[in-house]
């Protein structure tokens, strides 16, 4: 990654704490900072970075966060397919939302969610609402998701840029998913 792609990036602090250790003499106290990284544009990052004080904490988080970005792929301004994210207790649902819908979600999630530059997306918490957990989760669902192309490479190979999927590999793909929601609403009701 080159500098300049990195002033494009955008950050935002999502949690800072201080954190004591306990030694012979008392208690050392540090700073703990979780800052999350991205461009807006499907590539977002989140890192921990702790120190003895607040700046350099917040710089040694940002250019961790910088290191461990992901891309996420973004469909019309949200998430291709539904998804759950966990990390220890914390467990978070991503559903993809209607243009208009904006993103409803814990403000923490928000602020990951915004940086990726997801514009639609509903977010329950079903588990923990630790921060710092809850934001884990959130990475994990954010790097489970797969765009249609990638799905669809999996199933059938690679193709070729003219070659589109056969009809009747198309139709097969549209009835399991028809079958699917008939199912769904067979258990519902």
């Amino acid at each position: 990654m080159d500098i300049q792609e990195y002033t494009e990036l955008r950050s935002k602090l999502i949690k800072i704490r201080r954190v004591a250790r306990v030694m012979k003499g008392g208690k050392r106290f540090r700073l703990s900072a979780l800052v999350a990284v991205g461009d807006g544009n499907g590539r977002v990052g989140v890192a921990l970075g702790k120190a003895q004080e607040t700046v350099a904490a917040i710089k040694k988080a940002e250019e961790r966060a910088k290191r461990r970005m992901i891309k996420v792929p973004i469909v019309n301004g949200t998430i291709p397919h539904e998804v759950i994210g966990r990390c220890s207790a914390a467990r978070i649902f991503l559903k993809p939302a209607s243009p208009g819908t904006g993103v409803i979600a814990n403000l923490n999630v928000r602020a990951v969610l915004e940086l990726a530059g997801i514009k639609n997306v509903i977010a329950k918490s079903l588990g923990s609402n630790n921060v710092i957990n809850l934001i884990w989760a959130t990475m994990d669902a954010l790097s489970k998701l797969r765009s249609r192309e990638e799905i669809m490479k999996a199933r059938f190979g690679p193709q070729e840029e003219e070659e589109t999927i056969p009809e009747r590999e198309m139709k097969q793909i549209k009835q399991s998913t028809k079958r699917k929601r008939k199912f769904k609403q067979s258990t519902t009701s």
